[in-house]
């Protein structure tokens, strides 16, 4: 269910698991971090997460699998390993990663999306964290994510209701990012804008963002301006007159 192809430098990661709503089995999250590490060894300067279903973007984890853990413990922590791996391996990515919500996305699939930088949510996107109606909790660092995200009085709305959360509202509180009719077009139509900038300069913001108070990004800054790109892009943007 996890296909990974490339348009130009732009990657494109598409959940498609028809009649089961994109619910992600362990494999799949799994799959989710080979192609991270596919995109990694790429040329690709954004990656965008997007379902191939109209109207869905995931049911989040598989539970037809949930039984099994019951009795399993080990299967327990084989669950929890193969989704963290992915959800952190999408967090990791050096490049920016967007993600292209329409229709519902629940469960561990906020989780996914809170591993992107940007969400962008179409009109009929709906979001719900809905483990305490299992009986269940949410891995720490998803919880740590979601707090970063919308802050921790939201984050304790969503998690201890389950509630949807709409377009409108998931804007409000910082979930999502931007908002369109069809996620899909836009989120291209953003990845395309980001690509025709230095792909250096993009990384090189996105590990700022990551690490604020890293004393090596000052280095970092400095030595931007001696690159070629720099050069050739102020050069550009001058009209050749430097």
């Amino acid at each position: 269910m996890i296909r990974l192809h490339f348009d130009q430098t732009i990657a494109l990661l598409t959940l498609d698991r028809d009649g089961a709503r994109n619910a992600l089995p362990i494999a799949a999250w799994n799959a989710i971090a080979d192609a991270a590490a596919s995109v990694v060894a790429s040329d690709a300067h954004v990656l965008i997460v997007e379902s191939a279903m109209p109207g869905v973007f995931s049911a989040g984890a598989d539970l037809s699998e949930f039984p099994a853990l019951i009795d399993d413990p080990a299967l327990r922590t084989r669950f929890r390993t193969a989704m963290a791996a992915g959800i952190e391996a999408l967090a990791a990515l050096p490049i920016p990663v967007i993600a292209a919500v329409d229709g519902g996305c629940f469960g561990a699939a906020v989780a996914l999306t809170l591993a992107c930088d940007i969400v962008v949510a179409g009109d009929a996107a709906l979001f719900a964290t809905t483990p305490a109606k299992l009986g269940i909790g949410y891995p720490a660092s998803d919880v740590a994510r979601l707090h970063a995200r919308v802050g921790a009085g939201q984050a304790a709305r969503m998690l201890f209701t389950g509630d949807r959360i709409d377009t409108d509202e998931a804007l409000r509180i910082g979930l999502a990012h931007c908002r369109a009719s069809d996620a899909a077009g836009p989120a291209r139509a953003m990845a395309a804008t980001i690509c025709a900038n230095d792909p250096d300069a993009v990384r090189l913001l996105k590990l700022i963002m990551r690490d604020p108070a890293n004393l090596a990004h000052d280095q970092a800054f400095e030595n931007a301006f001696g690159s070629p790109g720099f050069a050739q892009r102020l050069d550009a943007f001058l009209g050749g007159k430097r």
